[in-house]
């Protein structure tokens, strides 16, 4: 019974100090958010690729305390329905932003990284993810913020000196 109680003590001990704790404080958002911040927002999309053009629309939302943007993607590819999500950020201690995108043609992500360009407003990211062939492909994309209502997004997968795929964002009024 005794030790019962000193457990107790012990634990009640560590609640109380845990409470009096001063809270860490979390990283916050930083010039680079703001980037990933005016792309914010509902938009219509049209896809071009090999001869072949989708329309669809892009929902982009700045989440978990202003840190990630985060994209919900619909559209029709090769007649079909497809989802995409996106999460993007601003990684301070690799200087680098960080992008994952994930999509209903699988169920491996994309993992990419980069840097932008004030200058050209532009966003590249390059990495790794899964080519069509289910094998590990490497990607770059670019992502230009042509103004506050236009995106323009083109995708190199492997070594290509063209893109795969465009994509142009036009903001929904």
């Amino acid at each position: 019974m005794k030790s019962l109680s000193r457990f107790c003590a012990a634990a009640l001990t560590v609640v109380v100090l845990a409470q009096a704790a001063p809270a860490q404080e979390g990283p916050k958002a930083g010039p680079e958010h703001d980037i990933l911040k005016k792309m914010e927002g509902n938009w219509d999309l049209v896809m071009k690729f090999g001869g072949n053009e989708s329309k669809g629309t892009v929902t982009y939302k700045m989440e978990l305390g202003g840190l990630w943007l985060v994209g919900s993607l619909e559209s029709e590819l090769f007649g079909s329905k497809f989802t995409g999500k996106s999460l993007d950020t601003y990684d301070a201690a690799k200087k680098k932003y960080i992008g994952v995108w994930a999509d209903s043609m699988g169920t491996q992500p994309m993992m990419l990284e980069g840097t932008f360009d004030k200058a050209t407003k532009a966003l590249t990211m390059s990495g790794d993810g899964p080519g069509m062939d289910g094998k590990p492909t490497k990607y770059k994309s670019v992502t230009t913020i042509t103004d506050d209502n236009t995106i323009n997004f083109s995708m190199y997968i492997g070594d290509v000196k063209e893109p795969s795929f465009t994509i142009v964002y036009k903001r929904k009024k």
